[in-house]
């Protein structure tokens, strides 16, 4: 597996690749961006301060890969990573979500990634813990006595060592014993009593207004530390006791404390904001009144604009800085156009990719060349019922073409048509499965198929619009 810490643009697109077919253009400069992240932390540290990430505006009909390129390029960079749609952001004093809680998501998000990391590192230790907390359920330590013709006695740091066993000797036997069993998973199904931490109850209300977001979370979050820790007994299987157990006990081992800061700096230094439908808080291309939504529109932007050139932030975790923090925007832009955003805004999105829109070819690539292709993706899913999909190239030729030409009649989305499509070609053949296609049986969609069963809603224009 190649080290992501010091991956090449040029492997930052090859991976892309394995996912996403086409927009090599914005694959490229999605990849630099992400390769300047790792350049920065490498320069000398007061030149570091300087250099701030070129923020990607990208712009492309829905469906064409823009999200999903965002997405996987925070997990092959395993940096923290957040998306938010724009229009669900409102002016600050109007009801809705406030700008600043995309930042707290991240840092939310970062801290997951940091605590499962270290979960990782502790885990050998926390499952002998579990193991030592699932064995005194099953057998009780004993204190050390020492077997005599008397019967027994207390053994203390003078007594010689016993000739006989001890019990706490034979007690330790049969715990190891014991533990041996519970590794191999031999006595998963005994039920065992034990005691967990119980739930938290739900987030307490606030009475009165005036309070932000972020006041609201800390005070909940200081509220519930002051609160006693509760517990109660459990009757669970052995497995399932391993598996609540071992959260709890990772959770014992790991130092918040250092998680905190580490996430904050990681958030700082490699996370990524991905904002959707920037397109929708921009004001409409036509002139006319400025009153009007454009201008609760704009009260929106004003609100973005501090949080992209760079502002400290108040989360439940600490204060983190956005100076360095990687800003993606995607929008169709179909009523509006870039220009439309305000001037300070746009000059923080330096980076303009334009994607391109899905031609049959590309239709084509997509069902039969990524990792997660949904054509695999069905394999799979008719697999665990122990029946064989397969489909003849001319199938995914006409999904394709249908796909394509149902986006051109009814409305284009993209890529997301052929789940449609797919669904529906294949729904008849996921409810025949067990019943009337048995296992090991072997299902194959050919041309004729496809035609038969799409081909009727293709040549429905009206019918097409209801259903796909």
């Amino acid at each position: 597996m190649i080290d992501n810490t010091f991956l090449t643009p040029r492997q930052i697109v090859a991976e892309l690749d394995k996912y996403i077919i086409g927009q090599a253009d914005a694959k490229k400069n999605v990849a630099i961006a992400l390769r300047n992240r790792w350049r920065r932390m490498h320069v000398k540290e007061e030149m570091q301060k300087e250099i701030v990430p070129n923020n990607i505006l990208m712009i492309g009909a829905t469906g064409v890969g823009k999200t999903e390129i965002a997405r996987r390029l925070a997990k092959i960079a395993d940096a923290p990573f957040t998306k938010v749609e724009a229009s669900k952001f409102t002016e600050v004093g109007y009801v809705g979500r406030d700008v600043e809680s995309m930042v707290r998501d991240l840092v939310e998000q970062s801290v997951n990634l940091v605590k499962q990391g270290q979960k990782e590192q502790v885990k050998e230790r926390a499952q002998q813990n579990v193991e030592d907390i699932i064995l005194d359920a099953l057998i009780p330590p004993v204190r050390n006595t020492q077997r005599t013709t008397t019967g027994f006695q207390q053994q203390d740091e003078n007594n010689k060592p016993a000739t006989e066993m001890s019990d706490s000797e034979l007690n330790e036997k049969t715990r190891e014993r014991f533990r041996e069993k519970i590794r191999s998973g031999e006595i998963d199904d005994r039920k065992i009593e034990i005691s967990v931490q119980a739930s938290p109850a739900g987030g307490m209300g606030m009475i009165g207004g005036g309070m932000d977001e972020a006041s609201m979370i800390n005070i909940q979050d200081m509220l519930s530390n002051m609160m006693p820790k509760k517990t109660k007994k459990r009757k669970v299987t052995i497995a399932e006791a391993k598996k609540l157990l071992l959260e709890e006990e990772s959770a014992k081992l790991i130092d918040m404390d250092e998680v905190k800061e580490e996430a904050i700096r990681k958030a700082e230094n490699t996370g990524i904001i991905f904002i959707d439908e920037i397109d929708k808080i921009a004001g409409s291309s036509k002139k006319g009144g400025g009153s009007g939504p454009d201008v609760s529109r704009e009260g929106v932007q004003r609100d973005l604009l501090p949080i992209v050139e760079g502002s400290a932030v108040n989360t439940k975790y600490g204060v983190i800085n956005t100076n360095h923090v990687l800003f993606v925007a995607a929008g169709a832009f179909h009523v509006s156009k870039p220009s439309d955003l305000i001037p300070e805004l746009q000059g923080r999105f330096p980076i303009r990719v334009e994607l391109n829109s899905l031609n049959v070819n590309d239709f084509y690539q997509i069902l039969k060349e990524p990792k997660n292709a949904l054509t695999k993706q069905y394999e799979a899913l008719i697999g665990s019922e122990d029946v064989s999909l397969e489909y003849t190239d001319d199938a995914l030729k006409e999904i394709a073409e249908i796909a394509f030409h149902i986006n051109a009649e009814v409305e284009n989305i993209g890529a997301r048509r052929l789940h449609t499509v797919m669904s529906r070609l294949l729904n008849d053949i996921l409810f025949d499965i067990p019943e009337q296609i048995p296992p090991n049986a072997k299902v194959v969609v050919t041309r004729e198929m496809v035609q038969d069963r799409l081909g009727s809603l293709v040549q429905n224009r009206d019918l097409s619009e209801f259903i796909l």
